[in-house]
């Protein structure tokens, strides 16, 4: 995980409060979640515009992604959580699931995915699992 250094409020003057969104973990939540997620972005770009373009659209991707895992392999609620950091976005989702994501193989033929979890990894700075007694939180790290 990246330390932040401490420096007080100063974070907040300068991009949206973080956010918390909790989803009953139907399939329309996934919308839910990237609007969520877009309202979130909009305020960020208010205070402080992303540096490339593709970053706006590459959190989007991985909200929407880590949001329909959840409600595909994990029974249950949700949670969304964003927040700024000093060099990009933190995303966490927290389902209900205690299996830990693994890479599958993709097969582009069969129609059967395999290729979210390693676009979470290529397009996230960091990548980070933690398991808790309800379930496990997904961290992520994008740039902005």
């Amino acid at each position: 995980m990246a330390i932040e250094p401490n420096r007080g409020d100063e974070l907040t003057s300068w991009g949206p409060q973080p956010r918390t969104v909790r989803f009953a973990g139907e399939p329309h939540d996934v919308t839910g979640a990237r609007m969520a997620a877009e309202e979130f972005l909009h305020d960020l770009t208010r205070a402080v515009p992303p540096s490339a373009e593709e970053y706006w659209h590459d959190i989007l991707l991985i909200v929407d992604e880590l949001t329909s895992n959840a409600v595909q392999y994990a029974p249950g609620p949700f949670e969304l959580h964003l927040r700024r950091t000093f060099d990009g976005v933190h995303v966490t989702v927290h389902d209900t699931s205690p299996t830990l994501p693994a890479p599958r193989p993709f097969r582009p033929d069969s129609g059967a995915g395999g290729i979210g979890w390693h676009l979470v990894h290529t397009l996230c700075q960091q990548v980070s699992v933690v398991p808790t007694d309800g379930g496990k939180d997904i961290h992520v790290f994008l740039p902005w």
